[in-house]
């Protein structure tokens, strides 16, 4: 496992979308309407292996994913730089919740994700991650059962796609476990988010300790305990740890950067620097700045 993520930091990292330019409409993460086409030239002269694309309500009528000749358009992009699209953050469920909605508005949201599962193939995405944090976080048992029956209902379109699900939520390890007692398929997976789980308070040995072995994607962030993003290495995420649980459950995913963002106008460079750190830390370098200073 060891040799893994040091041939993983060697071939190069993810970047979530949008972090390669400045953020449009004072937005932190969002789908970059006007600029997503250098981001894929931008991503490529950096170094980097590929992009985890948005799919968001900020985005929709620019969003080359939703029509033929945009998605014709973004395989030529990518194809010509060499970068690659493996997944899609489909952020449009926190801007219009899988939950707290009508039995009307539920089917039209269930729809439209299956849409995006259908579209998946044809660009040679492997994998959407649904976001059920901040206002799509659920709050209690009967919503965690919505969660499971919306699943349930569109994993025979994930099965027929070839498309996997990985859930990332605010959950505590336990909770968590048991929302992924109830789905138990393949195809359902768990998106690790670094900062988020350091921000809750939430030890890497705990949560891997409960489902580990569902890990299925990984986003590289840093935050203080009940605060924001922070630069890599600056906040209170245990690197160390989640470095040794990686190997002890033989994770073999990607790694997406979801990084704090630098001056607006400096996104490459920052960027760049960012994956350094990162890709330091994969081969076994020590990443926690306030912790060892």
């Amino acid at each position: 496992m060891s040799d893994y993520l040091s041939q993983y930091a060697d071939a190069g990292l993810y970047t979530m979308q949008g972090r390669l330019g400045a953020p449009e409409e004072g937005r932190f993460q969002s789908f970059p309407r006007q600029g997503w086409r250098l981001e894929i030239e931008r991503a490529a002269e950096i170094g980097l292996r590929g992009i985890e694309w948005i799919y968001d309500l900020f985005g929709e009528g620019a969003n080359p994913l939703e029509t033929p000749a945009g998605r014709e358009e973004l395989r030529d992009l990518l194809a010509h730089h060499g970068v690659s699209v493996v997944s899609i953050c489909a952020d449009y469920f926190m801007d219009r919740p899988l939950l707290r909605c009508s039995t009307a508005e539920n089917a039209e949201l269930i729809q439209r994700l299956e849409w995006l599962l259908e579209l998946c193939p044809e660009m040679g995405v492997g994998r959407v991650v649904l976001p059920f944090v901040d206002a799509s976080r659920m709050r209690d048992s009967a919503e965690m059962d919505q969660v499971v029956a919306n699943l349930r209902q569109v994993l025979p379109i994930a099965e027929r796609q070839g498309v996997e699900l990985h859930l990332e939520t605010d959950l505590a390890p336990q909770a968590f476990r048991e929302l992924l007692d109830r789905l138990v398929h393949p195809l359902v997976k768990v998106n690790y988010d670094a900062g988020n789980s350091a921000s809750l308070g939430y030890r890497p040995e705990d949560e891997f300790a409960a489902y580990g072995e569902r890990i299925g994607s990984f986003h590289i962030k840093d935050r203080r305990l009940g605060a924001s993003t922070v630069p890599l290495g600056q906040g209170d995420t245990d690197f160390c740890s989640l470095r040794e649980q990686l190997l002890r459950y033989d994770y073999r995913g990607d790694f997406v950067l979801q990084v704090a963002r630098g001056e607006a106008g400096d996104e490459p460079r920052w960027l760049a620097g960012m994956a350094v750190l990162a890709a330091d830390w994969l081969r076994g370098g020590a990443l926690n700045e306030r912790k060892t200073s």
